[in-house]
C-alpha cells in the first residue's frame, strides 16, 4: 500500500472548489438505497470536493456507502504499469481503488494474458483518490469497488503516458447494442467468465447483445451469468463491481441480481433496442437530478475529504 501524505492546502482548495459549476454529463448507473449522513447542513457540491483530491487519505482502507453515493478511505494507487495491464487516461487520475479491487484487476490481468490475442488488460477508470462523485463521467465508481476494462485486447503494455491519452478502445456491439460486431470473440467470452465467476464480483455491466451472446455461447455451468447485466453503453469496455469487503460495516451493497441466469432479461432489451416503443408524447419529462451534496453522502465522507 502506497503511503499518503496530504498537506494544510487541501482544506484551502476545498473550500475554493466548493462553488464551482455544475458540470456533470454522468450515466446514470443502476440505483442504490439513500445512505443516511449526519453532515446535515453541508451544501457544498460534493464532486467539487472530491473531484479536486490529489491523493488517498491516510486513513484504514473501507468502502463508505453505496457504488453512487458513497467514499473510500484508505484508497491505494493501481500501478500504471504491471507485467500484465496498463492503466489508461492517467490524466483523469482515476486509478484508484480498494485494495480488494486493485488485486481483483491485477488477478484479472494474469488470466488475461493466457488469452490468444491478449498480453493482459487496459484498465479505465477505477475511482478517484478518496473516491466519492467525479467531476464528469460516471455516478457510480464512488467507493473503490467498480473498474472498467477495455474491450480492445492489449498487444503493447509499453504504452506511454501519451500514448495511453490518444489510444482509444473499440466497440463490440451492431445494430445499437442488439448484437455483437465481427470484433467481438470467444477470448472475450471467456475473459468476461472469468471475471464475472470470481467471488469478488457483484455485478458485471455490458451492453446487451454481449449478454445474449453469452448466453448463447455458454454450454455448461451458467451460473455465472447471473451476475452479467445488461445495461446502456458499455460497448468500449465492461464494468465490473465488487462486493463489500468482509468488515466494511459502513459499505452498503446493491440488491442482488434476480435469481437465474437473466438471459431472457436480456433479450427483453435487445427485443426493445429492434422495436423500440413508440414515444409517448403526453409524457411529463424527467426532473434533472440534482447534484449530490455534502449532505447526502454518509457521514464518513467528511473526515475523508478532510484528512491530511
Amino acid at each position: 500500500m502506497i503511503g499518503i501524505v496530504k498537506t494544510s492546502i487541501l482544506v484551502t482548495a476545498l473550500a475554493l472548489t466548493a462553488s464551482c459549476r455544475d458540470t456533470d454529463i454522468s450515466q446514470v448507473a443502476p440505483a442504490t438505497a439513500v445512505v443516511s449522513t449526519q453532515n446535515t447542513g453541508d451544501t457544498r457540491i460534493a464532486k467539487n470536493v472530491f473531484g479536486y483530491i490529489s491523493l488517498g487519505s491516510n486513513q484504514r482502507s473501507e468502502a463508505f456507502g453505496g457504488y453512487a453515493r458513497g467514499c473510500q478511505a484508505g484508497g491505494v494507487q493501481l500501478l500504471e504499469t504491471g507485467i500484465t495491464w496498463q492503466a489508461m487516461r492517467l490524466s483523469r487520475n482515476r486509478n484508484w481503488a480498494q485494495p480488494e479491487t486493485v488485486d481483483y484487476v491485477q488477478d484479472l490481468s494474469r488470466f488475461a494474458a493466457t488469452l490468444d490475442g491478449w498480453d493482459g488488460i487496459y484498465v479505465g477508470d477505477m475511482s478517484q483518490p478518496r473516491g466519492g462523485p467525479m467531476l464528469t463521467g460516471h455516478a457510480s465508481h464512488q467507493t473503490g469497488l467498480d473498474a472498467d476494462i477495455w474491450m480492445l485486447p492489449p498487444i503493447n503494455l509499453n504504452l506511454t503516458r501519451q500514448e495511453r491519452e490518444d489510444l482509444s478502445s473499440i466497440s463490440m456491439r451492431r445494430d445499437r447494442g442488439a448484437f455483437t460486431n465481427s470484433s467481438w470473440t470467444e477470448e472475450h467470452m471467456q475473459l468476461l467468465r472469468a471475471a464475472a465467476s470470481d467471488p469478488r464480483t457483484a455485478r458485471i455491466f455490458v451492453f446487451p447483445g454481449a449478454k445474449v451472446a453469452m448466453c448463447n455461447w455458454e454450454t455448461g455451468d451458467r451460473a455465472w451469468l447471473n451476475r452479467i447485466r445488461p445495461w446502456y453503453g458499455h460497448h468500449y469496455h465492461f464494468h465490473v463491481r465488487l462486493r463489500c469487503p468482509d468488515g466494511d460495516s459502513g459499505c452498503e451493497n446493491q440488491a442482488p441480481p434476480p435469481v437465474g441466469d437473466g438471459c431472457a432479461d436480456a433479450q427483453i432489451w435487445v427485443n426493445d433496442i429492434l422495436n423500440p416503443k413508440p414515444i409517448d408524447p403526453d409524457a411529463t419529462p424527467r426532473t434533472p437530478r440534482s447534484p449530490l451534496t455534502m449532505a447526502r453522502l454518509p457521514r464518513q465522507c467528511l473526515r475523508v475529504a478532510q484528512n491530511e
